[in-house]
């Protein structure tokens, strides 16, 4: 696994040096324009960006603690030092420290890593909903001609608004039914190939027990409200860091409608996070992203790309380190013990899968 992910990085990164080698032949970069974006920027709007994501952790915590109070009820805000620990890992090291988290909790709670797991399930989820949810709500209700490529963008917001509500209800259903949800899709792939059929089957019931955690229409109304509050407040934090480039007047006109492109646009981004070289990917797609919505020059993309990663994802770094220290946490080492922590409760689950599909038939 670790050899893979060495040769993706160098992969990535020799595909990043051609296209840096390239860019500079086809793009005239003025290092000294770039400068003066940064130097008179409004930091002050750029402080409480950084702010709203510092609340975003703190709800955080208050949301893993209610998804598992039906197994070991916890203070709100117990957990947010497994948070802020966890995210730092994954910026530094990369998205194999993703189960950090779960193994933090399970540790500090002293609970099996698959209810952990089961927990990070649904919050994945719960984010996919909430950011699709805000982002077609945000983009339906713009006024006319007020977004880049309005007509394809709008389209968007509809088939997005459309997903969050079919995604919604397929959960629904696989919550109600999820046995019988994945025996029929077992036996429909089971035609072209039965491995497949397994492994969707698994994942299947993988997810029906997450949502095992969500027992009452209260449990999903909070799980909705913290998602949402969470996301508003994230992409308040795009709005205004963007907004704090007076020096562009494309960027210092942002408005939320293409606030919420661009916070769609660093998603995609962030989905390949290797180690230090996925900042720099992530720098180059939302730069890119916002010279084409907003039309904004290079420097000024650049400028505004690279604040929004220190804000949005490296700024809660300082304080993980810090953090990890008190918690006498080695980073690299919990990443590596949380991995195989996740390998192995993966291993039982499909197990106990297994078992109880050949008791059903």
């Amino acid at each position: 696994m670790k050899k893979k992910q060495l040769i993706l990085s160098f992969v990535v990164a020799v595909v990043l040096i051609a296209l840096a080698i390239w860019a500079q032949h086809k793009t005239h970069f003025d290092f000294a324009a770039f400068r003066v974006q940064l130097a008179q920027a409004d930091w002050s709007r750029i402080l409480l960006a950084l702010g709203c994501i510092y609340a975003g952790y703190v709800i955080r915590s208050a949301r893993w603690a209610m998804l598992m109070r039906h197994n070991r009820r916890v203070g709100l805000f117990s957990l947010l030092g497994t948070q802020v620990i966890g995210f730092t890992a994954v910026a530094l090291i990369g998205r194999v420290a993703d189960l950090v988290r779960p193994y933090l909790v399970a540790k500090k709670t002293d609970t099996p890593i698959s209810a952990q797991i089961a927990v990070y399930i649904v919050e994945r989820l719960s984010d996919a909903g909430a950011m699709a949810l805000i982002f077609s709500a945000v983009i339906v209700l713009s006024p006319a001609g007020s977004l880049p490529h309005a007509e394809i963008v709008r389209k968007a917001g509809y088939w997005g608004l459309a997903g969050a509500v079919g995604g919604a209800l397929f959960l629904v259903a696989l919550r109600l039914s999820g046995d019988v949800l994945a025996s029929f899709i077992e036996r429909v792939l089971g035609v072209v190939s039965q491995k497949l059929a397994a492994a969707v089957g698994s994942r299947i019931r993988t997810f029906r027990t997450g949502l095992d955690i969500i027992r009452s229409f209260s449990d999903f109304a909070a799980l909705a409200a913290f998602s949402i509050v969470m996301w508003l407040l994230i992409a308040g934090a795009y709005l205004l860091t963007t907004l704090a480039f007076v020096k562009s007047p494309q960027l210092a006109a942002m408005t939320p409608g293409k606030s919420v492109l661009l916070m769609a646009s660093s998603g995609v981004a962030s989905v390949i996070q290797l180690p230090v070289v996925g900042w720099f990917t992530q720098i180059g797609i939302v730069a890119a992203a916002i010279r084409n919505f907003l039309g904004a020059s290079v420097e000024a993309s650049t400028a505004c790309a690279a604040t929004l990663l220190l804000v949005t994802f490296l700024g809660i770094v300082p304080i993980g380190l810090v953090w990890a220290q008190f918690e006498h946490v080695s980073l690299r080492g919990v990443a590596a013990e949380s991995e195989q922590a996740g390998e192995k409760a993966e291993i039982a689950l499909d197990s106990g899968e297994a078992a109880n599909a050949a008791k059903t038939n």
